[in-house]
């Protein structure tokens, strides 16, 4: 969280867990390093699903399925779950997790680079209650269009992992060259989602940061 470390470890420590195999998943995950949602952003969202309680969900970004798996069973199970994910190792790993899972008929995991996937969702019209945005930062600008389209009306899109650890808010000169592209990608990604007429958007610094996007009527 970007906020004093003494107060994100004392959010953490009021924060409940999932279930064993959630939980096991979860240390697993971390252990190998893969990228998954911040405890505090986790808590956040399942509390957000349970207010909408969508009934379609798309997915950019599932790794592991952790984050899918979640959705899942915070929902029980009453929602259809699609999670894209192009990785080869990621994939095997996520189709593993959801077969292993109570939630095999919950979600659909799309073997297929993201962008490719949108495109045709949108060509076939597919409608989402929900979508969660949790891939390569860099990308996210290119594929908020069809995630636009996507969206039912009153919609919601959450994007995780937008504040770059709070240097967002540095000069790109001030940034690491390597990383300057999705500076400014990620800066015009926020800039897009505060200043569309259509879109209403609040940002929360929740672990590497959240923005809570809703497609008005």
């Amino acid at each position: 969280m970007i906020v004093d470390e003494r107060v994100s470890c004392y959010i953490k420590s009021l924060t409940a867990y999932n279930s064993d195999f959630l939980e096991k998943l979860r240390e697993k995950a971390l252990e190998a390093k893969v990228p998954i949602i911040k405890r505090e952003t986790e808590s956040f969202l399942k509390t957000f699903l349970l207010l909408k309680k969508p009934k379609r969900i798309l997915e950019v970004g599932a790794a592991v399925a952790y984050s899918s798996l979640v959705m899942a069973e915070t929902l029980e199970g009453n929602v259809k779950i699609s999670t894209i994910e192009n990785y080869e190792k990621r994939v095997l790993e996520a189709k593993k997790n959801i077969a292993d899972s109570n939630y095999s008929n919950t979600i659909h995991l799309i073997e297929e680079d993201a962008s490719k996937v949108l495109k045709e969702l949108v060509e076939k019209e597919e409608k989402y209650d929900f979508i969660f945005m949790d891939a390569a930062k860099g990308q996210y600008i290119n594929w908020l269009e069809p995630v636009i389209k996507l969206l039912n009306k009153e919609g919601v899109l959450c994007s995780d992992n937008v504040l770059q650890g709070g240097d967002i808010v540095q000069s790109r000169y001030l940034i690491e060259r390597r990383d300057r592209s999705i500076h400014s990608r990620l800066r015009e990604y926020l800039y897009e989602l505060t200043h569309r007429e259509e879109l209403s958007t609040t940002i929360l610094s929740l672990g590497d940061g959240v923005a809570l996007t809703v497609l008005k009527k």
